[in-house]
């Protein structure tokens, strides 16, 4: 029984550790957690279901029509005896029927083909629009994944700083009590430490509007903890000279939006040879059989059903002579559709061509921002350190020290901002190739 007592410390310990064990989200978790939760895509989702719905029951539509129906009727009033002619009053009258008919449309100027291949296409044409929607999920949660590094990066560097001051302010109040410097100096780097804590806030602040808005792409609910991985970016920069648009462009023509784009023009042109379609004369067969019973007669009731058969077979062709112009117009408004989808897919295509020269374009210019920036924080850390060796020996007043201070916070968070910036810049260039983002 000793063991009950040593259960509440038991789990004192494992606290902690389940804390500590606290779940840490890859950038290809948000993507795939994004990809089973968001409301746009379910939605989407069931569109491609509906279309599929179409394709089955253009499928369908080779397949007679069946319908079967019986009736049964019963008047009252005046009705004649058919045995003697006479009239007899209010008598009432009884009769059933019993039919069935088959029927199929034999040809129709191939528009029952066309149908099929234009729900497929359309098929093919909603699953590329849940692909196009994943891909801008995908692109808008790197984005932000990205800025949560960014702002983490920046935290931590003013932490730094902080300490930094801190620590100045414990020196600089021992070089006052000693009477190497005055008073005032050590007045401006207090002044400096509130404006680090200040800057510190910021920075958490920053972090958790961060934080906050990946959890707001990801469609989460709740005030459950939530953390990221921090994977090594330096893994990912390589030197950046540019990269073939062509070459590019060439192999992020299998994107959704220029599938998509194709097989609406394949679709119009289906659209047009169905409006052609009904030109031709459309030739259609049924069959039926029928039969009646009536107690008029004496005869009992199945011998009236066998007695009164009635099977039939038909053939019925429909040529069209005049519609009102209705055909023209729609094989000219199919013609239309046709030339207004080539536009478009030249359209996604010339827009497609301008986005990777710009993201090329911009990995450049910030490849080269990024080594800036790199030196220039190397010239400022070497600076900063001059500027506090000769403050700590009283040759420089607090104002110069705190200059240096903030000019190196300064260089530190566009080193930061251009190195994430460029990261993300690989990453579109990526997902131009085809290549799958993760970090």
């Amino acid at each position: 029984m000793k063991i009950f007592y040593k259960l509440p410390i038991l789990l004192l310990l494992f606290i902690p550790l389940a804390l500590s064990a606290q779940k840490r989200w890859s950038l290809e978790e948000c993507i795939r957690y994004a990809w089973d939760n968001n409301l746009t895509i379910k939605q989407q989702e069931i569109v491609v279901e509906q279309s599929a719905n179409n394709v089955l029951q253009s499928k369908l539509q080779y397949i007679p029509t069946f319908n079967a129906s019986v009736s049964h009727s019963m008047n009252w009033g005046r009705s004649v005896n058919m045995q003697d002619l006479q009239i007899i009053e209010n008598k009432l009258s009884q009769s059933t029927s019993a039919s069935m008919r088959a029927s199929i449309n034999l040809f129709e100027g191939f528009q029952k083909e066309n149908d099929l291949k234009s729900k497929k296409v359309l098929y093919e044409i909603s699953l590329q629009n849940v692909g196009r929607i994943k891909n801008q999920i995908s692109v808008e949660i790197s984005r932000a994944y990205l800025q949560i590094l960014l702002t983490r990066a920046i935290l931590q560097t003013a932490n730094q700083s902080l300490e930094s001051v801190k620590q100045q302010v414990e020196r600089t109040g021992k070089l006052v009590d000693a009477g190497s410097i005055a008073y005032s100096s050590l007045l401006e780097i207090m002044s400096q430490l509130a404006s680090e804590r200040v800057q510190v806030v910021n920075a958490k602040n920053q972090v958790n509007n961060a934080i906050l808005a990946l959890k707001q792409l990801l469609d989460m609910t709740g005030e459950s903890d939530f953390d990221i991985e921090s994977p090594d970016l330096d893994l990912i920069i390589v030197d950046f000279a540019g990269e073939s648009v062509d070459n590019l462009f060439e192999r992020s023509k299998d994107l959704p939006e220029i599938k998509s784009a194709r097989l609406g023009l394949q679709n119009s042109n289906i659209q047009l040879a169905i409006a052609k379609g009904s030109v031709y004369p459309s030739l259609s067969f049924s069959a039926g059989y029928g039969t009646y019973y009536s107690d008029s007669r004496e005869t009992n009731f199945s011998d009236q059903f066998n007695e009164n058969r009635n099977p039939s077979v038909s053939f019925g062709l429909s040529i069209p002579v005049f519609n009102n112009g209705r055909t023209n117009t729609a094989i000219k408004n199919a013609r239309l559709g046709v030339r207004n989808s080539e536009i478009e897919v030249r359209s996604k295509e010339q827009v497609l061509y301008k986005e990777i020269q710009q993201a090329n374009s911009d990995a450049l210019g910030y490849f080269e921002r990024y080594k800036a920036s790199s030196q220039n924080v190397k010239a400022m850390e070497e600076s900063f350190r001059y500027v506090q060796q000769k403050f700590d020996l009283g040759v420089l007043n607090a104002t110069d020290y705190t200059v240096a201070k903030a000019n190196l916070f300064k260089a530190q968070s566009e080193y930061y901002q251009s190195k994430y910036q460029y990261v993300f810049q690989l990453k579109i260039l990526d997902f131009y190739k085809g290549i799958q983002i993760t970090l």
